[in-house]
C-alpha cells in the first residue's frame, strides 16, 4: 500500500509517518519512506544522525542532468535504479513483533526545488516526479510520502495516484480548516480513501482491551461545526498528547522507541484498519 501524509506545520505528520514506517517494519513490511517535506526532518525523527541523511535528489545536479537532460529535456527519465542507489538504511525503533522477522526500512529525500539553487527547476521537478511515480505504480512494497506542510504537493498533483491519505491535525481549529482543505483537494484529485489523524488530544480516554493500563486511546473530542471543517476524513483516529515524546523532544529528534510505545503501536494499528476499511464514523 501506497499511503501519504499530510497537515498544516507542526501537526505531526512526519512524527506519525515515522511511526507508520516502524510500525510495519517491526512487523515485517519492506518500506520505502519518502521525505518529500522542505523540512527534511523525516530521517531524524526516524532515528538517524545529521551525517548518515541521504543527500536530497535535488541537491544531484549531476544526476539531474544525466537522467534529464537540458534544453529538450526527458520527461519519461530512467529511474528504476535510484531508490536502492539512492536510499539509506534507517534502524528499527524497537524489537520486531514476537515470531515476526523485521522488514527492511529505506528513506529517500526528494528536497525542495526551491531551496535547490538556479538553473535546474524544471529538471529537478521532473526527476522527482518520475521517481515518486516509479515507487507509488511499480515498486510492491510499502511506500510512505511525508508531504509538505499544507496542501502544494497535492496541488501540484504529486501524489494522486496513492493508496490513501492520512490528514494529520491536532485539535483546535486552525489545523482542522488546514486539514479540511487538504481533505477537499485530495478528493478533487480522486483520492477518497482518507484518515483523519486528531494529535496530541487531551481528556477522557477509552482502554483497549489488548492492555487497559497501557493503550488508553483518547475518545475523539466534537470538532465544530463549521462549514470550513466540511469534507474532513470521516474515518478519524486519536492519540493523547505523549509525555515520553515531550521529554525526547529536549534533547533527541527522534520519536520512536518511546515509553509509550504500545500505546502508540495501537494508535497505528488503528490509523491503517481506517484504510483498510473506511466507515462513515470513527476507528
Amino acid at each position: 500500500m501506497k499511503l501519504a501524509f499530510a497537515g498544516k506545520g507542526g501537526a505531526g505528520k512526519t512524527t506519525l509517518a515515522a511511526w507508520t514506517a516502524d510500525y510495519l517494519a517491526r512487523h515485517g513490511h519492506d518500506v520505502w519512506m519518502i521525505d518529500a517535506d522542505t523540512a527534511l526532518s523525516l530521517g531524524r525523527a526516524s532515528g538517524l544522525a545529521r551525517d548518515g541523511l541521504p543527500v536530497p535528489l535535488v541537491e544531484r545536479h549531476d544526476l539531474i542532468m544525466q537522467r534529464i537532460g537540458t534544453g529538450m529535456i526527458s520527461l519519461t527519465p530512467e529511474v528504476g535504479d535510484l531508490p536502492e542507489a539512492l536510499a539509506v538504511d534507517v534502524p528499527l525503533g524497537g524489537n520486531a513483533a514476537p515470531g515476526i522477522a523485521p522488514g527492511r526500512k529505506r528513506l529517500l529525500v526528494m528536497g525542495s526545488v526551491a531551496g535547490a539553487g538556479g538553473g535546474c527547476a524544471c529538471e529537478a521537478n521532473s526527476l522527482l516526479k518520475a521517481l515518486l511515480a516509479h515507487l507509488i505504480h511499480d515498486r510492491r512494497e510499502w511506500v510512505l510520502v511525508d508531504l509538505e506542510a499544507g496542501v502544494e504537493h497535492l496541488g501540484r498533483g504529486t501524489v494522486a495516484a496513492v493508496d490513501g491519505l492520512a490528514v494529520v491535525s491536532e485539535p483546535g481549529l486552525r489545523s482542522p480548516e488546514t486539514a479540511a482543505d487538504i481533505a477537499r483537494l485530495a478528493h478533487g484529485l480522486g483520492l477518497h480513501r482518507q484518515v483523519l489523524a486528531l494529535n496530541r488530544l487531551a481528556g477522557p480516554c477509552v482502554a483497549c482491551p489488548e492492555d487497559e493500563h497501557l493503550t488508553r486511546l483518547p475518545l475523539l473530542p466534537q470538532l465544530p461545526d463549521s462549514p470550513e471543517l466540511a469534507g474532513l476524513p470521516e474515518t478519524r483516529v486519536g492519540v493523547p498528547a505523549l509525555p515520553g515524546l515531550a521529554a525526547r523532544m529536549l534533547d533527541n529528534a527522534c520519536v520512536t522507541g518511546l515509553p509509550e510505545h504500545a500505546l502508540v503501536d495501537r494508535f497505528i494499528a488503528r490509523l491503517l484498519e481506517g484504510f483498510e476499511h473506511p466507515a462513515g464514523g470513527t476507528a
